[in-house]
């Protein structure tokens, strides 16, 4: 049986679990990373995620020191202005528009968005070249806590020997169930279509939130292709509805879409398939176990508004990296019960605080009541219009002190 050894093992490889990867690795740690599938090289391919990530200025700092930056900007479009848009009347047309501009708070953008499929490639690559780093194509099995490390037998029938591991295995979480972590879990009745779009008009660097009913329809730019603009769409409905939409021929497809987006970005055309995400609330009732840290949605699972999901996920990222420094730095167990519990106090309230604003937001964007809608529109009006509140929701929602 081949036996590996490592500082820390990283269990999955999206995201969330790609960038641990190069962030530990970055810092001296010998990190492996597992995951059965194989990372996608298109956005054409069957297992590529047509979503996107808007990475706020916090978590586009995390990259730069991981030695990730250069390699994902060119594939980035800045995001400079956040508008949101209720469109709720009974006329189904917007009447209320509120803007948040970056430079209000002292940013030049709020952060970049990138596709899903085209981080997880380069990420990937980045990690080739990086010493010390190492992705594995395969899958967790077991694992045994000892006094010192860990003991994982993976898929492929090796065993990993690890100080510390790191559950980024998803919300479905293998690792986490192997640990009897408990989990709080909100279904909303909600899916979200997401989808490239290429547009008549230019983006502008602004990401539009536009409510009406069934949840928010969120347009976020894309870098231009070939000087056409494009823009990554997130549609939330009842469930019935968005899996309707999701198999409407191309041209009732546009139709509605084009009726949804209420004129943003002019005309707008579907670019490549669509595809159908869940949407739930869910919560770890604790952030680590026994030589063991969550992080990501094995952690935590949040609706995507606000961009609100993998920057909180890469919170954990820095969180749970800056205590492995100081416990290394320090010749400590970098995976101490006292280390990890430390992690979880750090990192629990502030996801449970996060989520329970986004549960909020979108149980006001899902009503279809119209005294709820009228009351929502208000609400989105204050906020804007209260200056102290404007700028103290945009410092809030870019987790800015």
């Amino acid at each position: 049986m081949e036996r590996v050894e490592t500082d820390i093992l990283v269990v999955g490889g999206g995201i969330a679990g790609l960038i641990a990867t190069a962030v530990f690795a970055a810092n001296g740690h010998q990190t492996l990373c597992i995951d059965p599938n194989a990372v996608p090289q298109a956005d054409s391919a069957a297992d590529a995620d047509l979503r996107s990530t808007a990475f706020l200025m916090p978590a586009v700092s995390l990259l730069q020191e991981a030695g990730l930056w250069e390699g994902l900007k060119p594939h980035a479009a800045p995001l400079r202005l956040m508008r949101i848009l209720d469109a709720g009347g009974r006329a189904n047309r917007v009447r209320q528009r509120a803007d948040f501009l970056a430079n209000e708070i002292g940013q030049e953008v709020f952060g970049w968005n990138i596709p899903n499929w085209r981080l997880r490639r380069e990420i990937a690559a980045r990690l080739d070249t990086l010493p010390g780093a190492g992705l594995r194509p395969t899958g967790f099995r077991t694992i045994v806590p000892r006094l010192k490390d860990a003991i994982v037998t993976l898929s492929d029938g090796a065993q990993v020997a690890a100080r510390l591991v790191v559950a980024a295995d998803g919300r479905a979480s293998p690792l986490r169930q192997a640990l009897d972590i408990p989990v709080m879990h909100t279904g909303y009745g909600q899916k979200a279509v997401v989808f490239a779009v290429q547009a008549t008009e230019p983006h502008d660097g602004v990401s539009t939130e536009i409510h009406r009913s069934g949840g928010p329809f969120t347009l976020v730019p894309l870098p231009d292709r070939d000087g056409v603009p494009h823009a990554a769409v997130v549609w939330m409905e009842d469930g019935p509805t968005a899996a309707a939409l999701a198999d409407l021929p191309a041209a009732e497809f546009d139709a509605a879409l084009n009726d949804r987006a209420c004129g943003v970005m002019g005309r707008l055309s579907l670019v490549g398939r669509r595809a159908v995400w869940p949407i739930v609330s869910q919560l770890a009732q604790r952030f680590d176990g026994p030589r063991v840290a969550l992080i990501g949605e094995a952690a935590h699972v949040m609706p995507p508004i606000g961009a609100q999901g993998l920057n909180t996920s890469l919170a954990d990222v820095r969180c749970l990296a800056d205590l492995v420094n100081s416990a290394s730095a320090a010749g400590d167990d970098i995976a101490s019960a006292a280390h990890l519990a430390r992690y979880t106090q750090r990192r629990w309230p502030d996801a449970a605080l996060r989520m329970a604003g986004v549960d909020a937001l979108n149980r006001a964007s899902q009503s279809s009541l119209q005294p709820l809608r009228d009351l929502r529109g208000l609400g989105l009006r204050v906020l804007h219009d209260v200056r102290p509140l404007r700028r103290l929701a945009m410092r809030a929602g870019m987790n800015m002190g």
